[in-house]
């Protein structure tokens, strides 16, 4: 039980420190940075709570059905945005996830709801796991260095590749979350 618990306490940290990150990403000059950067941060700190150890933390079945809700209101939201197209889509997609993932969890007896198992339609949980596992290596292909054209004084919430990097984490930590269900 030692190893699940301090990778759940890996990913909590990891997806907190993404979320602080887009919230600093929200004062940039760069436009495009701050559009994105709520609904990150957003999704950032919300994996960081989903993710905390029922041993340490477990919180009542109302919790699992807020989570849903925010996240379906944020899932609307993307899908309105993704008229647009861009990295919305993939807001989109991440948003729909979570909500997907809370009211799974939502339906589960409090003594199981961090444990895995029985895991909702195991056909979309696949097509998310898949979905996921696509971006993380896109993402991480995207991070190779590359001539950026940002001023070499930029800000720390305008460099794009830390937030290239903050998507990769997010990446990572829905498929571990995505595993674990």
């Amino acid at each position: 039980m030692h190893g699940p618990m301090s990778a759940a306490w890996l990913l909590v940290a990891l997806c907190a420190a993404t979320g602080a990150y887009c919230l600093l990403r929200m004062r940039s000059t760069v436009e495009d940075q701050r559009r994105t950067a709520g609904g990150e941060a957003l999704m950032g700190f919300g994996m960081a709570l989903m993710a905390v150890p029922a041993a340490v933390l477990a919180p009542p079945s109302w919790t699992w059905l807020l989570y849903a809700l925010v996240f379906g209101a944020a899932a609307l939201r993307a899908l309105w945005a993704a008229r647009r197209g861009g990295h919305h889509l993939h807001h989109l997609v991440g948003t729909f996830a979570m909500a997907y993932m809370a009211v799974e969890m939502a339906g589960r007896p409090a003594a199981h709801a961090h444990h895995g198992g029985g895991a909702g339609t195991p056909a979309l949980t696949g097509l998310l796991l898949v979905y996921f596992a696509v971006y993380v290596l896109y993402a991480g292909a995207r991070l190779v260095p590359a001539a950026s054209g940002v001023p070499a004084r930029a800000g720390w919430g305008d460099r794009p590749e830390l937030a290239r990097a903050c998507r990769l984490s997010m990446g990572i930590g829905m498929l571990a979350m995505l595993l674990a269900m």
